[in-house]
């Protein structure tokens, strides 16, 4: 059996430490097992510093490229998938856990195992579910995953899947060490693993502490380029305007997901960037089909009438904002670029109303987080926004602030009427937005806030991913978008650009057009 030498005895070369890196960021995890979790700011804190995957996504090529697994091959009718881990990667060695062994495919069956087996030991420890392997239906897709070897692992599938590689990049498959779950789950503290996370990525977890900071160490030996600052501190700062008062006090070095105006601002003093991307991603209000008369049509599309989207781009995201008229960002192949968004006409909203028994309006509630993002720059605003323009067709609207976390938990539990939310691919392929948005199966695991199950929308979704060939899945993907707009599950708001603004003596950090960060190419000058 492989084994780590413990550090103790490695013999390192001196060198200077360099220094800590602080990220002011815009909100708390919810968690650190990332996989009961399907938020960008839990991404951010836990899959992307913390963890590794057997695959990862070149933003930058647009290719699947080699994780954990140094290699791959795929059966020719695209039920297996052989994967060959790296050797001699070892486990995060922390106060709190010492591994006794480097990764083995034991890990991998772990990882996957937990979510999808109702029987492992594991998989009902996670109150909140597994929502996105469930929303992606790797219950039904896998049929096992099984170990060759301690470096080959086999995944066996019920039926191929064109999506598979590239959904294996998500933060959901991160690894996760076997070793350790059955030491906590011996020490009857399943939960620990969401607040103690063990990983083999390139910074090492070292505390938290709740709506103020989380800190990290670099991982002395990460398989991968060694990070080039020894701290990572996230700066846990609701207020945008705060954030960028701490990038100019140099209390923190990087901000994420300013506001559109403190880009503008950052832009206008000295020894302070901008860097932006394209995002691929989507911001929008779900209405909960679920609830009367959100439930009906009708009601729907007089909502989007209602909407004043050019009043609300230029409110909220100034001149950082696309105008979206569908689920899917513009440069995504299989986006239909003929479809129009809903015009504003109160008029024909009123009539609407009328036609569905509700003419003279009727209560609701807006449900929007406290503190902006990449794609809610501004929530109270654009919440407000919203609420101006359901008056005027007779719809009172209570605004209501959640906390983020709550937010997300009480959102995936369908308790809202209308919901500021937003969503980022992972990889650029259509199915990232669709069938965690808009299938069945992401219904019952909370992420298609819209509520809406159709047996004919679910199966667009379902045989896009399950064939190879480009040109119909552009088909079947455009005729979901035209589905997904005719029954107005959304009111789609825009797609933004990503922003990350930093200190000039910061170098070596590249805008994810995904939403995830990488720190550990970051020099501090």
């Amino acid at each position: 059996m492989l084994r780590l030498i413990p550090l103790s005895l490695v013999v390192l070369p001196a060198l200077a430490l360099a220094k800590p890196l602080t990220v002011c960021t815009e909100a708390s995890p919810e968690g650190f097992d990332v996989v009961q979790y399907n938020s960008l700011v839990t991404t951010a804190a836990s899959a992307d510093p913390l963890m590794n995957r057997l695959v990862e996504f070149d933003a930058v090529t647009g290719r699947v490229v080699a994780g954990l697994a140094e290699k791959w091959a795929v059966s020719d009718d695209g039920l297996a998938y052989t994967f060959t881990i790296r050797p001699r990667v070892p486990f995060h060695s922390t106060e709190y856990f010492k591994p006794s062994r480097f990764l083995t495919t034991d890990d991998v069956v772990f990882s996957f195992e937990r979510m999808l087996n109702p029987n492992h030991p594991w998989f009902k420890t996670a109150p909140n579910g597994y929502p996105h392997a469930r929303s992606m239906q790797f219950d039904k897709l896998i049929k096992v995953v099984k170990k060759l070897d301690d470096r080959t692992v086999r995944f066996e599938l019920n039926y191929p899947e064109a999506t598979f590689l590239a959904s294996l990049t998500m933060g959901f498959a991160s690894i996760y060490s076997a070793e350790y779950a059955e030491h906590l789950l011996k020490a009857g503290v399943p939960d620990q693993l969401n607040q103690k996370p063990i990983g083999t990525g390139p910074f090492v977890f070292k505390s938290y502490l709740k709506d103020s900071v989380v800190r990290y160490d670099s991982n002395p030996q990460y398989f991968g380029a060694k990070p080039k600052v020894d701290k990572l501190i996230y700066a846990i700062t609701p207020d945008s305007a705060v954030r960028l008062q701490k990038l100019k006090a140099n209390e923190c070095q990087v901000v994420i997901s300013p506001k559109p105006q403190d880009v503008e601002a950052a832009r206008l003093v000295g020894g302070l960037q901008a860097l932006e991307s394209p995002a691929f991603m989507t911001a929008f209000v779900a209405l909960n089909t679920q609830h009367p008369p959100l439930d009906n049509l009708l009601v729907r599309q007089a909502i989007n009438l209602a909407f004043d989207r050019n009043s609300y781009l230029t409110t909220v995201f100034g001149h950082s904002g696309q105008a979206a008229s569908g689920p899917l960002p513009p440069t995504t192949w299989g986006m239909d670029k003929t479809l129009v968004p809903y015009p504003h006409d109160v008029i024909r909203a009123r009539k609407l109303l009328a036609d569905a028994g509700l003419a003279n309006g009727f209560s609701t509630t807006v449900w929007v987080r406290p503190s902006g993002s990449v794609l809610n720059p501004n929530p109270k605003a654009g919440a407000e926004l919203l609420q101006a323009d359901l008056a005027k067709v007779g719809i009172k609207a209570e605004v209501k602030v959640v906390e983020w976390g709550e937010l997300i938990k009480r959102g995936k539990a369908g308790e809202h009427d209308l919901l500021f939310m937003g969503w980022a691919g992972d990889n650029g392929d259509p199915d990232n937005f669709y069938t965690p948005q808009f299938s069945c199966a992401a219904v019952q695991s909370g992420t298609n806030f819209a509520r809406f199950c159709d047996e004919k929308l679910d199966k667009l979704v379902t045989d896009a991913k399950r064939i190879t060939d480009t040109k119909q899945r552009i088909k079947l993907y455009q005729a979901a978008q035209h589905m997904v707009h005719d029954q107005a599950l959304w009111v789609p708001l825009a797609h933004p650009v990503a922003s990350v603004l930093v200190r000039s003596n910061v170098s070596g950090y590249r805008v994810n057009p995904f939403g995830r960060h990488d720190f550990s190419s970051v020099i501090l000058k």
